[in-house]
């Protein structure tokens, strides 16, 4: 009988992790499409994609994997997507979407093969760590952005202290207190429940944001548009194959170091990996940005979920937002600003794992750490912690702690960068 309940519990604390986590990153479902606008897909119909990929993404790693992780078009690869391929390179978001189903099918070729282990091992630690780090702290000034808490500082200043009189500030706090105070004394469902009270409140004052986009569900009859829309008719030219590679690199290495960061039982990892691959290559089917593994699965995983569960619930729930996309706007971002704080202050936790006291470990994890959240970029952080991880060690006379892999990740890491440059 205790088994029984004691199984019972941990159902349910795996469906209440999900629910956490599904509105800790809810706001994809807006703004995925709102950035995939300026690359020229229609926001009404990528809603649709955004959330059938979502939904996809977390019922394969719920039945695969089994691991408590939430897959969604990844904030990071959506902006390289507009911003780099379309805008940048001027390709078409046809020729975009044919990009990153190659970059797939390598992301894929690794996942299911011996590379993604060998890779995984001998990444050294401290740059595990340096990423675990650098997007939670990137999720701390996401976080802090969403509450109105800091604001640009224009000339004076990089950031500044947002206008405490605002009700947006102010509601965030008090979620930011409440939260905490639920979460440090150990209660079940507390994120959600920050979400909720706030959710409640800003309704109830009439402080909910305007829905920037009117969609309704009917339009789903439109979204068979965006179905298989690759155009590869630029597949042999140099300019296709840049992209290709410097996608590649974002997708297997940000979603690696992600999972790595995320999951609290590393024999997930595999499966997880593997999970996170075949949905990345399934987005681009469905017409929109390739998915990663949405670091906000953190808030889920602090609120108790371990297993497939979790990612299942939220899979539901993003089905189940097609119905309610117009009541997404009374989830304010003061009540999502929270919980995506508190999960970043944690992650940075793994700030311990490095060793603060060699300065060529801590170096290139520095640099992680500082330039994901200063830059809004995973991928460049990670491009500098892995270039400069073997020059300190050179410099150090510490060249017997490389290996020819790390070496050469670092040169793929410089030919990013260089292409990155060159290229925009």
């Amino acid at each position: 009988m205790a088994f029984q309940v004691g199984r019972k519990n941990q159902v349910r604390t795996e469906i209440l992790a999900g629910i956490t986590s599904f509105f800790a990153i809810s706001y994809i479902i807006i703004v995925n499409p709102m950035i995939l606008k300026d690359a020229g897909i229609p926001a009404n119909l990528s809603v649709f994609a955004t959330i059938f990929s979502s939904a996809i993404g977390c019922f394969i790693m719920g039945l695969w994997a089994k691991a408590p992780i939430v897959l969604t078009p990844g904030m990071g690869v959506n902006a390289f997507f507009t911003y780099t391929l379309v805008v940048g390179m001027h390709l078409t978001w046809q020729q975009a979407v044919a990009i990153s189903f190659f970059s797939s099918l390598i992301y894929v070729g690794i996942a299911f093969t011996s590379l993604s282990e060998r890779l995984s091992a001998l990444i050294p630690a401290s740059l595990k760590a340096g990423i675990t780090v650098g997007i939670g702290l990137f999720l701390v000034v996401l976080g802090l952005e969403k509450a109105e808490l800091i604001r640009s500082g224009g000339t004076q200043s990089l950031l500044a202290l947002g206008d405490l009189s605002q009700a947006t500030p102010l509601l965030a706090l008090l979620g930011l207190t409440v939260t905490l105070v639920l979460y440090l004394r150990q209660t079940p469902g507390s994120f959600i429940v920050g979400i909720f009270l706030i959710s409640g409140l800003a309704g109830i004052f009439k402080l909910v944001p305007q829905a920037t986009t009117q969609i309704t569900i009917s339009q789903i009859r439109d979204y068979p548009q965006l179905l298989m829309q690759g155009d590869f008719s630029s597949l042999w030219t140099l300019k296709f194959g840049l992209a290709v590679f410097s996608m590649t690199m974002i997708l297997v290495f940000e979603s690696m170091g992600l999972l790595e960061g995320l999951l609290t039982d590393q024999q997930q990892f595999k499966r997880a990996f593997q999970a996170s691959a075949v949905t990345t290559l399934l987005s681009g089917f469905l017409g929109t940005s390739p998915t990663v593994a949405a670091a906000e699965s953190a808030s889920g995983i602090e609120s108790g979920g371990r297993t497939g569960i979790t990612a299942f619930t939220a899979g539901t729930l993003f089905l189940g937002a097609l119905f309610f996309i117009p009541l997404l706007r009374f989830v304010p971002q003061a009540a999502i600003a929270p919980v995506i704080i508190i999960t970043g202050a944690l992650m940075m936790m793994q700030v311990q794992a490095i060793d603060l006291q060699d300065f060529t470990e801590w170096f290139p994890a520095f640099l992680m750490i500082v330039l994901i959240p200063l830059t809004g970029s995973i991928s460049t952080g990670l491009a500098f912690g892995f270039v400069f991880y073997p020059i300190v060690k050179w410099a150090s006379h510490k060249t017997r702690q490389l290996n020819w892999t790390l070496v050469g990740l670092a040169m793929l890491f410089l030919l990013e960068l260089i292409c990155n440059t060159f290229l925009m």
